[in-house]
């Protein structure tokens, strides 16, 4: 080792290719056990053509500069490929204000302005509550239906699942 010290480099490399070559190996299994569940769960959001012959699926939280930088070329590819199918995973990580938004994103389901809070949300600086209702109205919904929906017990289940299969996937 004292002669030749790359060789520990070339060990530490070859231990993370074959590290990484698991993880994705564990990572494929986990998508064929539940693809049912990250492909085709009924109360996802679906943008695009929800028969799409391509299906993204994008774990999102409102309040990563990742998940915000990345909209706009998720809105074009939709707009040029009509036959794309995007769902959307609400997985709200990044703190108090992120789960209003994804709370305030599922409800807005149920009036069928998901696609229009979406990007709203995506765009917005403030995410509190006010703020969310604010944007919900000039989205053109219900505002106070959008509050007390946003409590349903199924929404916080979405998003329970959601976190676990994210953990499952790792």
């Amino acid at each position: 080792l004292l002669r030749e010290p790359e060789i520990l480099f070339e060990a530490l490399q070859e231990l993370q290719r074959r590290r990484d070559q698991a993880e994705a190996t564990r990572q494929r299994a986990v998508i064929a056990e539940r693809r049912d569940e990250l492909f085709g769960r009924a109360d996802d959001p679906v943008l695009g053509d929800p028969a799409g012959d391509v299906t993204l699926v994008a774990f999102m939280d409102y309040r990563c500069g990742y998940c915000r930088s990345m909209a706009p070329a998720l809105r074009a590819l939709l707009e040029r490929d009509r036959r794309v199918r995007l769902v959307i995973k609400e997985f709200p990580i990044l703190g108090p204000d992120s789960l209003i938004a994804a709370r305030a994103a599922l409800a807005a389901r149920r009036q069928g302005r998901y696609g229009e809070l979406h990007w709203a949300l995506l765009q917005a600086k403030d995410l509190s509550e006010e703020a969310v209702l604010g944007l919900a109205r000039r989205a053109g919904l219900d505002a106070d239906r959008l509050a007390r929906d946003m409590r349903d017990p199924a929404i916080e289940r979405t998003l329970e699942s959601n976190r676990a299969l994210a953990e499952a996937l790792g």
